[in-house]
């Protein structure tokens, strides 16, 4: 099995704070892998790390076979981000928006335009080319968001808490596309606090204080800690660490 992400005893400190405290897990291509827990548990300082954005104190990552470390350009030219904030521009156009990631990632004209047709149907935009991105429901700017991170076909999609502050229909709606994208080949590192899109996932890791507390698919988490939801397991797991 062909490993996308891999990382060994990472770790993050800010000053004596351990963010992220020794970690270590692997993600397969084409696999919908969660990273669960609460405001700030670690999550976004790992994704951070991953997309060359935050350098590491310690340990050793790679994504698609590219170093943290040393290799952080390289790693940006083979993922897609997507953060909670969605990365719009408001005071572009729904065009304008496509156009300019499409720029940012060195498409030519061409491409951006066949990208750009993709990207209006998936996100259920086509005849709202001309509408200000500012005006847009949550779940049109969401999708919206996602078609731009992922313009350039990326090997590696980062979503950070991409459906925080979505009404669930477009929560799910999203998640649909997600398991599309998986199918096709790409793979998902997705951090999530709701529990309910966890059984969307191949595989999650549970994380609390900087350290992983629990890690496999949903149904081997609930079967070994003979509970019926992984909301429960999880307070579970955080009890026993008070």
């Amino acid at each position: 099995m062909q490993m996308s992400v891999q990382v060994n005893n990472l770790v993050k400190r800010f000053g004596s704070f351990p963010a992220v405290d020794d970690i270590s897990f692997s993600v397969a291509k084409g696999e919908i892998f969660g990273f669960i827990g609460p405001n700030g548990a670690g999550k976004s300082t790992t994704i951070r790390m991953l997309c060359g954005i935050l350098d590491q104190t310690s340990g050793v990552g790679t994504v698609e076979g590219f170093s943290i470390k040393t290799e952080p350009e390289k790693i940006k030219s083979v993922i897609g981000y997507m953060s909670q904030k969605f990365s719009l521009y408001d005071d572009l156009t729904v065009e304008e928006n496509i156009n300019f990631y499409g720029g940012i990632h060195g498409l030519s004209r061409d491409e951006t335009k066949t990208r750009r047709s993709w990207i209006l149907e998936m996100a259920g935009l086509r005849g709202k080319e001309s509408n200000m991105t500012g005006a847009l429901s949550g779940g049109w700017r969401q999708r919206l968001s996602l078609g731009c991170a992922i313009i350039h076909g990326p090997k590696v999609v980062f979503l950070d808490e991409p459906t925080a502050g979505v009404d669930p229909i477009s929560r799910r709606e999203f998640w649909l596309l997600i398991r599309g994208l998986a199918k096709a080949g790409t793979t998902i590192f997705v951090t999530t606090h709701y529990m309910d899109e966890v059984e969307f996932c191949d595989r999650i890791a549970m994380i609390y204080r900087g350290k992983i507390v629990a890690m496999g698919t949903s149904a081997e988490l609930k079967t070994a800690n003979k509970v019926d939801n992984l909301e429960m397991l999880f307070v579970n797991l955080i009890r026993g660490m008070e």
